[in-house]
């Protein structure tokens, strides 16, 4: 195998930067919801067609899977993986690629993630006669709707046949600069627990409170004990996150309703404390409830395991991001309290979930994630698919060094 020049595929990438933001721009206008990614999957497979890449396709329903065979002698298989689906989010952008589907958005830059691994498959193929081993391509549906679609791909067997044995992401950043890019190494990102709490009394007129069972006051009290939890409970080395942000308490104000509805999150990096936490979180709320002569039913929907960088391959990504970037472009960042599917990947095989820089003050370009403002620096595409393309270089250099 001929080790990559980083040089050389910095050149072809920028060569390819205008169909990069052509097929940023095309996927951003036509943003799909969670499970509906049809429009997606078809263009995606449309685009591989042309790169003349195999691929399967109806993989958890919209997925793509994609292969690139070397032409050198060599073994080993490193996979890349983007998600595809959009936000329930009314776009507020005044740009022209702005969403065509009223009310749904790419709020969370999954159109950059996709173009970015459209580009470094083309790549790929262009520069197959000089390296061994095999490039799996994963184009994944629904990452913003549990249970994902990284799991239900894992299910139908996209670790297999070929077996990856180094599995690649990559996010945007609004907080990072366009040209940068973020790397942690070991865990990264936090499990996800969905906490819905109803408390349940016997409502009746406000004016006499001394006729109902007040399961207000009782989940006011709950609310505020449940933060004992993080404060209390959680080794204050261990970060936790215990919050709320919906209550429906469907009375009047002078009607006490029969029930109060309190839906939160729970999210840490222990799967131990985890478990835990979630059987403090229902004996707290219970007791707490029985105290007012109420009951709450407790509801805690597991999520998403945390993520978690294998520290040596993330170590070694940051070198190669560094002989491809230049050291100043390179951060390493601390982690961070959100989720993402991508952390069923990581606890199955070596793998490194790396960040990419989008921000652009000059231009306006700053809205944090999930919001209706959100956009990217388009610059930022050719980082993205040149450091996706280069890192998968060297990543089956290292396979083929260790045959």
């Amino acid at each position: 195998m001929l080790s990559p020049d980083p040089g050389a595929v910095r050149e072809r990438a920028l060569k390819m930067h205008d169909r990069l933001i052509d097929w940023r721009r095309h996927l951003h206008r036509h943003p799909e919801l969670s499970e509906q990614e049809f429009q997606t999957s078809a263009f995606i497979q449309e685009v591989l067609t042309s790169l003349g890449i195999p691929f399967t396709a109806g993989v958890a329903d919209t997925g793509v899977v994609g292969l690139i065979e070397g032409m050198m002698p060599g073994q080993g298989c490193v996979a890349l993986r983007a998600d595809m689906d959009a936000l329930p989010i009314a776009e507020a952008n005044a740009v022209d690629y702005r969403s065509q589907n009223p009310g749904v958005m790419h709020a969370c830059g999954h159109d950059a993630h996709t173009a970015s691994l459209l580009g470094a498959a083309a790549l790929l193929q262009e520069m197959r006669a000089g390296f061994g081993g095999t490039v799996k391509l994963l184009f994944q549906p629904s990452e913003e709707q549990y249970p994902g679609g990284a799991i239900r791909m894992i299910r139908e067997g996209v670790l297999e046949d070929p077996n990856p044995a180094f599995i690649f992401g990559q996010h945007v950043l609004p907080t990072l600069d366009t040209g940068k890019v973020g790397f942690h190494p070991g865990p990264a990102m936090a499990s996800t627990d969905e906490v819905h709490l109803t408390v349940i009394g016997r409502g009746g007129h406000g004016a006499t409170p001394e006729l109902v069972t007040d399961p207000v006051t009782a989940a006011a009290h709950i609310l505020i004990a449940l933060q004992q939890v993080v404060s209390r409970k959680a080794n204050p080395l261990l970060p936790t996150v215990l919050s709320f942000g919906r209550v429906i308490a469907d009375g009047r104000t002078n009607i006490i309703p029969d029930q109060v509805e309190m839906h939160g999150i729970l999210r840490t990096f222990d799967e131990t404390w985890r478990t835990q936490a979630r059987e403090h979180i229902t004996r707290i709320a219970q007791q707490t409830a029985a105290a007012f002569g109420t009951t709450c039913e407790v509801f805690i929907d597991p999520g998403y395991p945390f993520l978690v960088n294998d520290p040596t391959l993330t170590l070694e990504a940051m070198e190669w991001a560094r002989e491809y970037l230049g050291t100043a472009q390179v951060e390493e960042i601390p982690a961070r309290m959100t989720s993402e599917d991508f952390a069923y990947f990581s606890q199955q095989r070596p793998s490194c979930f790396y960040r990419l820089g989008v921000r652009n003050e000059a231009r306006g370009i700053a809205s944090n994630l999930h919001t209706p403002t959100f956009d990217i620096d388009e610059q930022s595409l050719a980082t993205g698919a040149g450091l996706m393309a280069f890192i998968t270089l060297k990543a089956l250099e290292k396979l083929q060094e260790s045959q």
